[in-house]
């Protein structure tokens, strides 16, 4: 029986010839129906890149991504994404932003207000359907972006730092909004993160990734109870699981760190660079 999604054998080179760099390296990942599998890994593992892969809006890749055991290049309409950066439309309200890609794809005017309606309430935006993005703080942006990706109806999620430009504390709420919409839709989802505390709240499993090239280090199933909300960042098994995320990235996290720092060295030796008349720059 074919999984919603699989990743098979991936690698992604940047470049050519001795300068190219392998961003991943043989990357193998399943996501079972309704699972929420998340990736994490330090600065520079080739995490958004696999994002992008998985997409569709990458390609030049070896390997496959497969969608219900069918092997797929380029977007896929099975497959709805959520990104970092702001992508709601400023000059369409919440429910406009949400009824956008429903009218694009010609469903009827009524139709698409009730769709979103439900969206808005799974999000709980309801009663904010009438207000324009700058209305709204970052978190609730986000939620409109989630709705609006969810109208569609996609039966795989990807989310890419959905909520990594906001605090700690709206994050951990907005999780729960997260595990209410996936409680709710059973969607198989995939999400990539930099927050340990993000992974264990929201995930089935996590994806541990090395630093560049990326691989898969670790597969660590997160076995607290579901449903689950916020409350459970308080536990002792929580603290545990983050514990042993967090003793596996490490060593990943200081390469990267010493990379980053040995290349700053060699820049720093150079010295100034010169000019076009070969004066300092």
């Amino acid at each position: 029986m074919s999984v919603p999604l699989s990743i098979r054998h991936v690698s992604k080179r940047f470049g050519q010839g001795p300068g190219a760099l392998l961003a991943l390296d043989d990357i193998s990942l399943e996501v079972a129906p309704g699972e929420l599998l998340a990736v994490i890994g330090p600065s520079g593992c080739g995490k958004s890149t696999l994002f992008n892969v998985v997409g569709g809006l990458l390609d030049g890749y070896e390997g496959e991504v497969r969608v219900d055991g069918a092997a797929v290049r380029g977007p896929h309409r099975a497959i709805g994404m959520v990104f970092q950066e702001e992508s709601t439309f400023p000059w369409l309200t919440t429910l406009e932003n949400v009824t956008f890609p429903l009218e694009v794809a010609g469903m009827p005017r009524a139709e698409c207000r009730a769709r979103a309606g439900e969206l808005l309430r799974l999000v709980g935006l309801a009663e904010f359907a009438g207000r324009y993005p700058a209305e709204l703080s970052g978190g609730m942006r986000q939620r409109t972006a989630i709705a609006r990706t969810l109208a569609a109806e996609p039966r795989i999620l990807l989310m890419d730092e959905p909520f990594g430009a906001l605090d700690e504390q709206t994050r951990l709420l907005l999780g729960d909004k997260v595990l209410q919409i996936h409680r709710e839709l059973g969607q198989t989802s995939l999400l990539i993160t930099h927050s340990l505390t993000e992974a264990v709240q929201l995930a089935d499993r996590v994806a541990v990734m090395t630093f560049r090239p990326g691989r898969i280090k670790r597969l660590v199933e997160i076995d607290l109870p579901r449903p689950r909300t916020s409350e459970i960042v308080a536990s002792a098994e929580f603290g545990r699981l983050v514990g042993l995320l967090w003793s596996d990235l490490r060593e990943e996290a200081s390469r990267g760190l010493a990379e980053s720092e040995a290349a700053v060295r060699v820049v720093a030796r150079a010295g100034p660079s010169l000019g076009p008349g070969g004066e300092r720059a």
